[in-house]
This record gives C-alpha cells, sequence and structure tokens, in this order.
C-alpha cells in the first residue's frame, strides 16, 4: 500500500524542484510528473519524492487532519511482536496492541 500525503508547496526553483511542507517536515520534491501547473501555496500529493498530483486545500487540509489523528491514536498505544510469529507465519507481520 502506497500513501500520498498531501504537502504545501513553499517555495519552486528553476529546476521545476520544490520545496514543500509535508505535516511540519520540509522536503524537497520533483514536479516533473505533475500534469498542470503548480504555484506557490498550493497543496501537492508526494510520494517517495515526487509530486504525483495537485489537490485543493480543502481536501489536504481534511486530509491531513486524518494522519494527525492516525498518528496520535498509534503513540498512545503500546505494541507489541510475538517473536514466534517471526518464525512460523507466512501472514504479513502484524503488530498487536498490548493487553
Amino acid at each position: 500500500m502506497c500513501l500520498a500525503i498531501p504537502s504545501k508547496v513553499l517555495e519552486i526553483d528553476e529546476n521545476n524542484n520544490a520545496k514543500v511542507d509535508t505535516l511540519g517536515v520540509i522536503r524537497e520534491v520533483s514536479l516533473d510528473l505533475v500534469p498542470e501547473s503548480v504555484e506557490v501555496g498550493e497543496y501537492v500529493l508526494i510520494h517517495v519524492g515526487y509530486a504525483m498530483g495537485k489537490i485543493d486545500e480543502k481536501s489536504a487540509l481534511e486530509s491531513i487532519e486524518v494522519y494527525k489523528q492516525l498518528a496520535e491514536g498509534a503513540m498512545a498505544e503500546e505494541y507489541e511482536i510475538d517473536p514466534n510469529e517471526l518464525a512460523t507465519s507466512d501472514e504479513p507481520l502484524l503488530y498487536k496492541p498490548k493487553n
């Protein structure tokens, strides 16, 4: 599963690279894969260093809020891994909440 995270464009340079704010982390991404023009202040969806497309501000802010709620929920839980499960399971490893 891949996640495209909404990020606000802060700067765009002459090489079509942008500095973006992704949940408070500033990073540089390429805008080369976005089919339409992108302006400073707009939101883009990024994945592995590339902006994949634009997203409207309302949708971006709603998505960011969901990401924040998921992160808060994950930090509130303590998780454990059963070492026996690592060696015997053919299923994907799942972290289980501690009881």
